[in-house]
């Protein structure tokens, strides 16, 4: 085992692959299923990632809408029933095969357990989204690969809170000194950062505007052996891609500047 290094925790929606498109149609499929007048048009749903959890984001847009106190309140009561709808239409189109995993992230993850470096998941979607994204890319068995599972209805606070990093890190019974998280999102860097983690950010359409200003290392993808990273802040990672060696490199700098 490394070192310092000794597990990644990844982020799922936009880390592990880019499934917020999925997530938007499938929504839009529920509201019309369930006779609603909403579209969320992919600006509008930008906007709405603000908001973590999918049930939290549907209350945040009720919360907008000009209505009487008394349809608002049974809009909110019937949340959880749509959700559970929409995470059903979400899972049909993973299972179809229409959302694969972002670059670099398989090879990262065989890297890591080849090093022995266990591998955790911190997320706010269900486990039920987790699973199916998971069993569609990486096989049937895939979450046997994980120490540590962390699902957003676990905790009581989503992301930006810290809750479920915590409760990652008490699973895996390690320090987050020692453990490197990976996300996609403003929201997942607060999340990661609160826990004391060091934190890469790889972003996406929906999130290339947050704040990244408090992550530790920020780059457009996790990259390949194949594909060099443009841009200044992957160069600090070679041409093959973030691997172990350079996260172990990145852990071993902060713990000797923390000791200074």
């Amino acid at each position: 085992m490394s070192r310092f290094l000794q597990a990644l925790i990844f982020d799922v929606d936009g880390t592990l692959a880019n499934t917020e498109e999925a997530h938007r149609q499938s929504f839009n499929d529920a509201f019309r299923l369930h006779g609603l007048a909403w579209h969320w048009t992919p600006e509008r749903y930008k906007e709405l990632l603000r908001t973590t959890g999918g049930k939290e984001r549907m209350a945040a847009y009720v919360s907008t809408l000009a209505l009487p106190q008394s349809e608002r309140d049974r809009l909110i009561a019937d949340i959880p029933h749509l959700h559970r709808e929409k995470t059903v239409l979400y899972t049909r189109r993973v299972n179809a095969g229409d959302v694969a995993l972002r670059e670099g992230v398989e090879r990262l993850m065989d890297e890591a357990q080849a090093a022995n470096v266990r591998l955790a998941i911190a997320t706010t979607t269900s486990f039920d989204n987790i699973a199916a994204l998971l069993s569609a890319t990486l096989g049937p068995s895939a979450l046997d690969r994980f120490a540590a599972i962390g699902a957003g209805d676990e905790v009581e606070h989503k992301k930006p809170a810290p809750d479920v990093y915590l409760a990652v890190l008490r699973k895996l019974d390690m320090s987050a000194e020692n453990c490197v998280a990976i996300e996609d999102s403003a929201n997942g860097v607060l999340s990661a950062k609160a826990a004391g983690l060091f934190t890469v950010v790889t972003p996406t359409y929906w999130t290339e505007e947050d704040d990244f200003s408090g992550a530790d290392l920020v780059l457009p993808t996790l990259g390949s052996h194949e594909t060099e990273l443009p841009g200044t802040t992957a160069a600090r990672v070679g041409r093959g891609g973030l691997g172990i060696e350079q996260l172990e490199d990145q852990l071993a700098a902060r713990h000797v500047a923390r000791r200074r």
